[in-house]
């Protein structure tokens, strides 16, 4: 399959019977302002532009929400509980970004989009989600151009500090995507 464009990207996960089952049951929970994101749409994408038959092991799938009214740890740990009851082959893990900012030391976000603009690279930068429809949708702050061009480079937050972009080449040495995914390209800006 092509990928060129937003479309093609939600063409491709609707074309992923366990992708699609992922965010189903995700969408049971009635989260509110909820995605999965990273690598779970990220690995995809590249597998499809490396021409992978067989989709490559999650490492795992990330669900957040936000919810700014109920930031206790142990609520998620719930959540999770209750996905894995119903996927327990699926590794879970859920995360309210309302309180997030706290873990990585920055202002408070302001929505779930706000904190996935704040991941390491762009090309993890994303997220998909079912809307009351059943519809799919996808939200990447940084845009699709890095990810369908099989780049990887820092957010800007993480591109403009040094001490962050430190945690972004730190990142990409323990990831190690190259061996999995051998036509990326890797840049600092």
């Amino acid at each position: 399959m092509k990928l060129e464009n937003e479309k093609d990207i939600i063409q491709l996960v609707m074309n992923d019977q366990q992708m699609m089952d992922i965010l189903k049951t995700a969408s049971t929970l009635e989260l509110p302002d909820w995605w999965i994101c990273a690598g779970f749409v990220r690995s995809k994408i590249w597998d499809s532009l490396h021409g992978f038959q067989k989709r490559t092991a999650l490492g795992d799938v990330d669900l957040i929400y936000f919810d700014n009214q109920n930031v206790n740890e142990t609520d998620e740990k719930r959540l999770e509980k209750l996905l894995f009851e119903v996927m327990p082959e699926v590794p879970w893990s859920v995360k309210n970004q309302a309180r997030m900012h706290l873990k990585n030391n920055l202002n408070p976000y302001t929505s779930s989009t706000d904190a996935i603009s704040k991941f390491t690279e762009t090309a993890t930068a994303l997220g998909v989600k079912l809307d009351q429809t059943g519809n799919i949708l996808l939200t990447a702050p940084h845009g699709i151009d890095d990810v369908l061009q099989l780049i990887v480079r820092p957010t800007p937050l993480f591109r403009d500090s040094a001490e962050l972009l430190k945690i972004y080449n730190k990142r990409l040495a323990e990831k190690n995507w190259s061996n999995t995914w051998h036509m990326l390209t890797f840049k600092n800006k």
